[in-house]
């Protein structure tokens, strides 16, 4: 519906507003879209990292990101936020990790990063309740039609 589709197109523009820098948002991106099992989501955000430039290794080794020395802090800061907001109906934010994560992100960034996690996370749970099709995705400035 396309009431829905802009309502997500309207929060994605929201969350792109601010400092914090594409690949860290991708990142976090396809965390969430890989503990929602959302093939479509890691799909888009992989190619669209790829096409950024991004190291395969580090958009490889994103599963796996707390084994693999290639994220900053940063990232796993951010990463590690990513999979608390995207678990939250299995547990809750402890006061000592938002603490910690407070510490390496100013509060405008976290919000960035927050609205990032939640809209990734709606994205997610449409894509798979509706079974988006996969393998149809052109990276942003691929220069290919859509």
């Amino acid at each position: 519906r396309r009431e829905v589709a802009a309502a997500m197109r309207s929060l994605k523009d929201a969350e792109e507003v601010g400092s914090l820098e594409f690949p860290l948002l991708e990142l976090v991106r396809i965390r969430a879209s890989q503990l929602n099992g959302c093939a479509r989501c890691v799909e888009i955000h992989t190619k669209d990292l790829r096409a950024a430039g991004e190291d395969d290794l580090r958009i490889d080794l994103v599963a796996v990101w707390r084994e693999a020395p290639c994220y900053s802090p940063r990232e796993r800061a951010a990463l590690a936020w990513a999979e608390e907001l995207t678990l939250l109906p299995s547990r809750t934010v402890p006061d000592p990790f938002y603490d910690a994560t407070r510490a390496v992100f100013s509060e405008d960034e976290l919000v960035q990063l927050t609205l990032a996690v939640i809209t990734v996370n709606a994205w997610n749970r449409l894509a798979v309740a509706f079974r988006a099709t996969i393998g149809a995705h052109v990276p942003r400035g691929s220069g290919a039609a859509p």
